[in-house]
């Protein structure tokens, strides 16, 4: 039998090892629930109370929805002939529930190396654009529409400026269809301010504060060199290479793509905003862990947080032990809007649990119609997509969650979903699997009856 030479092994080795990656990958099969058509006809919610959040509750209300827009709430309206009519009687109708800091669609299982698409390579990258992607046939999109999530800010991460996030919707046959705003925050880390001591940590604290130096001076010459570039093109400067770095700057330079800075600390936090406000940038601070003992620079900046999970550990040892949980209404308390967001340890696999983390919050001092619109109403106006979700008013898309209850009970339900009109299917791979296995008991039951 003759053998391959050496040299060509080596040579081949890395398109074979290419190749038995995507023959693994191709395996991975899409969730099979089918995207929503588009609504044919007016359709009528009868009977339900009716929650707009930018508003009052009405009980036994209609609402009614005609080509993807909400057109009239209220009680006794009239419905126009041919409209399907809906009976909800005894439910509840919320606008869906908002996430606004994820990587849903960027990541299926966090351990397996090719279902994650969430980073770049490099420290700077604003050019990256999460939107595109989005994988729509992630299983995890349909278990977290099951629980009344129907958007999320899916961002990238990773370096310094890590690219720019994206309000998804989390019905669609491709990214463009799940797009509801493809630029709504340039995502920023900002680093450490202080050295860090503890079991984890192993770099010094002299490397820590170089590292820390290294990529402030950086990031301060990203910024420079962008506004070198923008003030070049308005010049119409003769040779000016196009830059695809710099060019996806310019929106934020001129204040119309906010920065979603991700700082804890309190000298994170005050660097970042002195940083924001010497270049008049639009500033969205990210899981302002410390945002309360800033609340007046918050405040006199007027920036908005992103509250980054309220399942969060106390950051210090002499923290109080709900510190995290009370967050929220600390926040309301200081006058600073807010919202809340799923963030943790796992990523795009727990979104499903957003309104437990606006549950918590309301356990420990939040009020609970604060605590749905913290996930509902405030993340749309800080993320500037308000204006067609967030809320259940007439104008708006029609995105919304039909419940047997409030959605921050764990005992409530979602037994209705649309987006824009569009019915959602509810089905997910969590509830295939609790119908397989139900079969298997009741197959030992019948087996051992007499």
């Amino acid at each position: 039998m003759n053998q391959i030479p050496n040299h060509l092994i080596r040579y081949l080795a890395p398109t074979v090892a290419a190749l038995l990656l995507l023959g693994s990958a191709s395996r991975v099969q899409a969730n099979p629930e089918v995207p929503g058509a588009a609504q044919k006809q007016p359709v009528a919610l009868v009977g339900a109370t009716i929650h707009p959040v930018s508003g009052p509750v009405l009980e036994n209300g209609t609402l009614l929805f005609e080509k993807g827009r909400i057109v009239r709430i209220g009680k006794g309206i009239p419905i126009p002939a041919g409209s399907q009519v809906i009976n909800v009687k005894g439910k509840h109708i919320y606008p869906a529930l908002f996430d606004s800091m994820t990587n849903t669609g960027l990541v299926e299982v966090k351990a397996v190396r090719a279902s994650v698409d969430e980073a770049e390579t490099g420290t700077i990258n604003p050019n990256v654009k999460a939107h595109v992607a989005v994988n729509p046939d992630s299983e995890l999109i349909p278990v977290t529409r099951s629980n009344g999530i129907l958007l999320t800010l899916t961002a990238p991460k990773g370096g310094t400026i890590s690219g720019q996030a994206a309000v998804i919707q989390l019905d669609g046959w491709t990214w463009e269809d799940m797009t509801l705003q493809a630029g709504a925050g340039m995502i920023v880390r900002w680093p450490n301010m202080a050295a860090v001591s503890d079991w984890w940590v192993e770099k010094s604290a002299k490397q820590q504060i170089e590292d820390r130096d290294k990529a402030l001076k950086n990031l301060r010459k990203t910024f420079d060199d962008a506004e070198a570039y923008r003030r070049a093109r308005e010049a119409n400067l003769e040779g000016q290479d196009h830059d695809a770095r710099w060019e996806a700057l310019i929106p934020v330079l001129t204040g119309k793509l906010p920065v979603i800075i991700q700082a804890n600390e309190i000298q994170q936090i005050q660097a970042a905003v002195a940083f924001a406000s010497e270049r008049k940038l639009k500033m969205i601070l990210f899981g302002g862990y410390d945002a309360p003992r800033c609340a007046m620079l918050l405040k006199k900046h007027q920036v908005p947080v992103i509250v980054g999970g309220v399942y969060r550990l106390p950051q210090r040892r002499h923290d109080a032990y709900d510190d995290a949980y009370t967050l929220p209404e600390r926040l309301r308390q200081a006058g600073i809007k807010f919202c809340i967001s799923s963030y943790g340890r796992f990523g795009a696999a727990n979104v499903r649990n957003l309104p437990y983390h606006a549950a918590i919050a309301a356990g420990f001092g939040l009020p609970e119609d604060e605590a749905i619109r913290a996930i509902t109403l405030s993340p749309a106006e800080i993320l500037g997509v308000s204006q067609r979700v967030g809320s259940l008013q007439v104008g708006k898309d029609a995105t919304l969650i039909i419940t047997t209850g409030s959605p921050l009970e764990t005992t409530t339900q979602v037994e209705g979903a649309f987006i824009q009109g569009k019915r959602v299917q509810l089905n997910d791979r969590h509830k295939r699997l609790w119908r397989k296995y139900q079969q298997k008991y009741e197959q030992q039951k019948d087996a051992a009856a007499p």
